[in-house]
């Protein structure tokens, strides 16, 4: 039979150990979810359905923060970039012309649109194009936020095309009308997201005509070209019609079709 001192120290031992328990199950219980940016104006940031958050996000690669102008591959080579869909109308007539001619594009999809047509998203995927965040909403002015909201930005819009994708690689990052920073430039590297420029502007949104677009290709394609053109956005029958024409053509002068690196 114990002596009441053992009694009182066997006492004191158990309070000490409930008393770590009960603090260690309040700290493990009160992590709540992460506190919402302050700073910059609000955001509408789209949210996670179920099967958003069970898509699987694969590894980018790695990214510098130097704008991407130039197709670096060897040869006589060009890159085909489409801006500001994905469009129900447009884009399967573009991914149609595309494989007829056996080329490959990048599409700088918006991410509000993305979300709407995930299907289409996913066909461009699965026709070996690559994709590029053009951000949610086409926000020209994202370059004039403070650099916590630029980050969420761009974060999100990627988020949403990984979402919509079925979990596939967004490999660029293009600030819609070219309106750059240094922070923003930074801020894509550091998102694993490759800023992409160009080499060629079409100018095909402010619908000059077919044989416009097609002018200007003819006009200013090189070895190493990026060249800029529209599949979302508006009216882009001529677009379509110039890409038909000129598909053809840059093969029949003897280039190829690469990816921007």
């Amino acid at each position: 039979m114990l002596r009441p001192p053992y009694v009182y120290r066997w006492a004191g031992l158990l309070a000490v150990v409930g008393l770590f328990v009960g603090v260690t199950a309040v700290v493990l219980l009160d992590e709540g979810p992460a506190t919402a940016l302050a700073a910059g104006p609000v955001i509408a940031v789209p949210s996670v359905t179920a099967v958003d958050a069970a898509a699987p996000v694969a590894a980018p690669p790695r990214a510098d923060p130097t704008l991407l102008s130039v197709a670096r591959a060897h040869g006589k080579v060009v890159s085909l970039t489409f801006d500001d869909g994905p469009d129900g109308r447009y884009t399967p007539q573009i991914l149609r012309l595309l494989a007829q001619n056996h080329a490959t594009a990048t599409f700088c999809q918006i991410g509000g649109q993305a979300r709407a047509q995930p299907a289409l998203v996913r066909r461009v995927v699965a026709a070996g194009h690559r994709l590029c965040n053009h951000t949610i909403t086409h926000d020209e002015g994202l370059g004039t936020h403070t650099p916590r909201v630029m980050d969420q930005q761009l974060r999100v819009s990627r988020d949403v095309l990984v979402a919509a994708a079925g979990g596939a690689d967004v490999d660029y990052f293009r600030a819609p009308g070219g309106n750059w920073t240094p922070t923003m430039l930074r801020l894509s590297a550091q998102n694993c997201m490759q800023p992409l420029g160009w080499t060629v502007d079409t100018r095909d949104w402010t619908r000059p005509g077919s044989a416009a677009i097609v002018a200007s290709v003819k006009r200013q394609v090189h070895p190493g070209a990026i060249i800029l053109f529209h599949d979302g956005g508006g009216p882009r029958d001529q677009t379509v019609s110039a890409v038909a024409q000129l598909l053809p053509w840059l093969r029949a002068q003897g280039y190829s079709f690469v990816f921007p690196t």
